[in-house]
């Protein structure tokens, strides 16, 4: 990977060359949506805000050219532009002029929200809306006999009650990935391990925990169950983030074998997403329990 950010240093050409790539094979692969913002955010960090801005429209400019030469419209290539680039574009300005991990992570969250608050505003029945995407592929399933046409509408307009707030969650989190990414990306080329640190200190303000608190306790009275469970769906991310770098630090301290973290990402890919909501309870404890100062490292 250290290799790929060195290429993508080279210029201008490789950088954009190699966004638009990615974004393109993410309509095949979503994930590999990852590199492309990554590389902005890289680009970004690097060379500064302007930088970015000009990869990010030499990304474009080569990915409409692609969709106008496959779709005939190259106006899909706008969608890389705001829902990829410019997130982590934004984030990464954040990031190279604060210096803040644990502030960029927070800034990425309130961009979440004010997401899923413009779609509830401007949307003028969410769960319709939702629903409507959802239809042909509640009909693609009822074919396939792998849901049964009974029950099956009640699902699908439950699920769409929850689209919002989980598509507003999936997008920040995903830029926040992106962001890592180019984070890491930079400091293996100027400061190796710079990234791990500042990941292994993460940590939330606690306004945040005390507003996650406060969301569980409304579950817990049963007051505005709705409400208070999508704004802990919307906060969950950012528990998790906190959590993973505890166990990062409390591995790195301890100077335990690599194997628990390898063992840690297999749990939490099998064991979803209860492994999540663990970590993210972890997380959400430590901003008050402060683990990591429990345990120094062993040569300190």
């Amino acid at each position: 990977m250290q290799a790929l950010a060195a290429y993508l240093m080279r210029g201008r050409a490789q950088a954009a060359l190699v966004a638009a790539t990615t974004a393109i094979l993410s309509l095949l692969a979503p994930l590999v949506g990852l590199i492309s913002a990554g590389v902005i955010a890289l680009v970004s960090l690097r060379l500064g805000a302007r930088e970015g801005l000009v990869v990010s429209g030499l990304a474009g400019l080569i990915s409409g050219l692609f969709a106008f030469a496959t779709l005939g419209n190259p106006l899909a290539s706008l969608g890389f532009l705001f829902a990829l680039w410019l997130p982590v574009w934004l984030l990464s300005l954040v990031l190279r002029t604060l210096r803040s991990l644990s502030f960029t992570v927070q800034f990425g969250g309130f961009l979440g929200l004010l997401l899923f608050a413009a779609m509830q505003l401007l949307l003028e029945d969410p769960v319709r809306y939702w629903s409507e995407i959802l239809e042909p592929l509640r009909d693609s399933l009822v074919q396939s006999a792998i849901l049964k046409e009974s029950g099956s509408r009640d699902l699908v307009a439950e699920v769409a009650r929850w689209m919002t707030s989980a598509f507003a969650t999936a997008f920040y989190f995903q830029m926040l990935l992106a962001l890592f990414l180019g984070r890491w990306w930079h400091a293996s080329l100027d400061h190796p391990g710079g990234f791990g640190e500042e990941f292994r200190s993460l940590r939330l303000y606690t306004g945040v925990g005390f507003l996650g608190l406060g969301l569980l306790a409304l579950l817990a009275l049963g007051v505005g169950n709705r409400w208070a469970a999508e704004g802990l769906l919307l906060l969950t991310p950012l528990f998790f983030l906190q959590g993973l770098a505890v166990i990062h630090a409390l591995v790195h301290n301890l100077k335990a074998s690599k194997a628990w973290l390898v063992g840690l990402y297999g749990f939490l890919l099998l064991g979803a997403p209860q492994g999540e909501i663990l970590l993210a309870g972890i997380g959400l404890g430590d901003i008050w329990m402060d683990l990591r100062s429990k345990i120094r490292p062993k040569d300190a």
